[in-house]
């Protein structure tokens, strides 16, 4: 991922916090602020498909996150110091989860539509659409994943020995 060229010439990336069964962005993340780079994440919005991209300080700026029912680390509602990335300059690059994938790019996500609804806003942003890179499992590729006319195709998959 690092040496991904995208990702070399990125300078705002969105990059969700892994849930135990997800490809592991710890890393990722940390070199996201050795490389200088600004790192943004999901607030996700409970009984709806909204979602936002707040900016972190740090890398250690996500122990102080609050958990949610889901079982995931995000900035707590709250929060609004916090730099959202379609208020600020956009997005360069995101880096996005699913649990199935297929290689025409399609994406089988959680069932909210949270990410393609935010690619929907990207679009709209001065900067348009964000690069978009699924970060999966070999075993998440499928022949094929069920989609609807709502569904956000993304750029490229990446995966062991892709």
């Amino acid at each position: 991922v690092i040496n991904h060229p995208k990702y070399q010439e990125s300078k705002r990336i969105a990059i969700f916090l892994s849930m135990p069964d997800e490809v592991q962005t710890e890393e990722i993340i940390k070199d996201i602020f050795k490389q200088g780079k600004e790192c943004f994440i999901p607030r996700y919005k409970p009984q709806s498909n909204h979602m936002d991209m707040l900016k972190l300080s740090s890398a250690e700026d996500i122990s102080s996150l609050a958990l949610t029912s889901w079982n995931i680390l995000q900035p707590s509602d709250d929060d609004n110091a916090r730099e959202e990335a379609l208020a600020g300059g956009g997005l360069d690059l995101i880096f996005m989860p699913g649990l199935g994938f297929d290689k025409k790019g399609n994406r089988l996500g959680r069932g909210k539509g949270y990410y393609d609804t935010y690619l929907e806003r990207c679009m709209k942003h001065p900067r348009g659409k964000p690069y978009t890179i699924a970060l999966a499992f070999r075993e998440q590729i499928c022949e094929s994943v069920p989609v609807t006319e709502n569904d956000v195709r993304i750029d490229e998959i990446l995966y062991e020995d892709c």
